[in-house]
C-alpha cells in the first residue's frame, strides 16, 4: 500500500458582512481554507485542513511511495518539517483519515475509543456592548451550550470587565463563563506588550469575584514562571497553549505546573500522534485537555475525535458568534456542517476516518491562489 498523490488547494470564502474578530484590528473580509488530499494506490482519499502548508512542496517527496499506515514515521517527518518550513500538520490529519478508511474505523475509536461525543462551549469571537453580549450569551444557553467564552481586547480594560460583570450575572446558575484574555500572542502588526504578572493577577482576582471558570492566555505564552505563579495565586483555572508551536513546550508547561487547561490544536501543532500522547500526560497530571478549534469544521472534527476518544473534557470549543460567525461560514467546504444538538453535544461520525464529505462545488467556486483573510 502506497501514497501516490498529495494535493493541496487554497480557498477563500467572501464574508459579507466582514467578521470583526476581537483579536484582529482588521475586519476579516474573506475566510481562507487550505484543503489537503492524500490518495493511496487503491483509490482512497484522506482529507485534512488547517494551516496553509507553507513550504511543503519542497518535502512532498518524503511521503510519496510510503505506506500511509506508518503514522508515527509521518509525524516525525512533519515535526522536522515544522522546524524548517510551515506548520504542515493538516497532512497528518489527512493521513489519519486515510488510515481510518483503510482499517474501517472512525478516528475516535482508533485513538482510544473512550467516547464518541463531547459537549461544546460557545466560543464568541467579537467585541460587543455588555447588553449585546448578554443577549448573545443567553442565546447560546438557549441553544444548549453549557458554557460561553468571551474575549478581551477592548481599548479599555474596564470595558472588558464590565462585560464580564454583565454576562456572569446573566449566566449565574445557568452556564459557566470562560474568558480569553488574548495576551499569549499578537497579530503581526500589533506591537502592544502583554500584561505584566501583576496586571494578570489583578484581572484574575476580579474574574474570581465573578465566578469565571477559566482565564485563557493571561500572560505571554513563554512566561512560564508567571503562569505558574498566577496559577498558585487564584482559584480561576489558567488556560493556554493554542499558539504553542512545538510539542516539547507543552511538556515544559506541564513540568512547571503552568496551566490547569491545555489547549493545543491538532491541526496546528503535533498532529494526532503527538497530541494523543500529550492528552494522556495532561490527564495524568490532573489537568484538562480541551483543544483550540478556531478554524473550520475539519479541524474541529479532528480535535473532537482526538479528545473524545482519549481523555474526554468538560466541553470543547465551538466557534459561534452569529451573524458574524456561523456554522455555514466556518464549514463552507463540507457537505454536512458540524452542528451541536439541542443539549450542546458534538457527536463523532461512526464512518471510517473523520467521516466527512467535501462540497466540491463550493470548493471549486472558492478556489484561490491565496490563503489570507483579505
Amino acid at each position: 500500500m502506497q501514497i501516490v498523490d498529495i494535493q493541496i488547494t487554497h480557498h477563500q470564502l467572501p464574508l459579507d458582512p466582514p467578521f470583526p474578530a476581537s483579536w484582529d484590528t482588521q475586519p476579516r473580509r474573506r475566510f481562507p481554507a487550505t484543503i489537503v488530499r492524500v490518495r493511496d494506490n487503491e483509490g482512497r482519499t484522506g482529507v485534512g485542513s488547517g494551516d496553509a502548508m507553507v513550504g511543503f512542496a519542497d518535502y512532498a517527496s518524503l511521503f510519496i511511495g510510503q505506506d500511509p499506515r506508518l503514522l508515527e514515521r509521518h509525524a516525525a517527518v512533519l515535526d522536522n518539517i515544522s522546524f524548517h518550513a510551515g506548520r504542515c500538520w493538516p497532512l497528518e490529519i489527512a493521513l489519519w483519515d486515510l488510515v481510518g478508511q483503510i482499517e474501517g474505523r472512525p478516528l475516535w475509536q482508533k485513538v482510544g475509543g473512550r467516547a464518541d461525543r463531547l459537549q461544546a462551549y460557545a466560543s464568541l469571537g467579537t467585541h460587543r456592548t455588555p447588553a449585546e453580549t448578554v443577549a448573545l450569551a443567553l442565546q447560546a444557553v438557549a441553544a444548549g451550550f453549557p458554557a460561553v467564552k468571551i474575549r478581551f481586547g477592548r481599548p479599555l480594560l474596564e470595558d472588558d470587565l464590565a462585560v464580564v460583570a454583565a454576562v456572569s450575572g446573566a449566566l449565574a446558575g445557568r452556564a459557566r463563563l470562560l474568558v480569553d484574555c488574548n495576551q499569549g500572542w499578537r497579530m503581526p502588526w500589533d506591537t502592544q506588550k502583554p500584561w505584566s504578572d501583576a496586571q494578570a493577577l489583578e484581572v484574575a482576582q476580579e474574574l474570581a469575584r465573578h465566578g469565571v471558570y477559566w482565564m485563557e492566555e493571561p500572560l505571554h505564552r513563554a512566561d512560564y514562571a508567571g503562569m505558574a505563579k498566577l496559577r498558585g495565586a487564584t482559584a480561576v483555572k489558567i488556560a493556554g497553549g493554542e499558539g504553542t508551536r512545538e510539542i516539547y513546550e507543552f511538556y515544559t508547561l506541564l513540568e512547571r505546573g503552568c496551566l490547569d487547561v491545555y489547549q493545543p490544536d491538532v491541526v496546528w501543532t503535533g498532529g494526532m500522534v503527538q497530541l494523543r500522547q500529550l492528552a494522556f500526560a495532561v490527564a495524568e497530571a490532573g489537568a484538562l485537555f480541551t483543544p483550540h478549534t478556531w478554524g473550520n469544521g475539519i479541524g474541529l472534527l479532528a480535535n473532537l475525535h482526538l479528545t473524545a476518544g482519549t481523555v474526554g473534557a468538560p466541553f470543547l470549543e465551538f466557534p459561534w458568534d452569529p451573524p458574524f460567525w456561523t456554522v455555514a461560514r466556518r464549514d463552507f467546504m463540507l457537505m454536512e456542517p458540524v452542528e451541536v444538538d439541542q443539549a450542546g453535544w458534538l457527536t463523532c461520525s461512526h464512518a471510517p476516518g473523520l467521516g466527512i464529505v467535501l462540497d466540491e462545488e463550493q470548493l471549486a467556486r472558492t478556489l484561490s491562489g491565496r490563503s489570507t483573510y483579505q
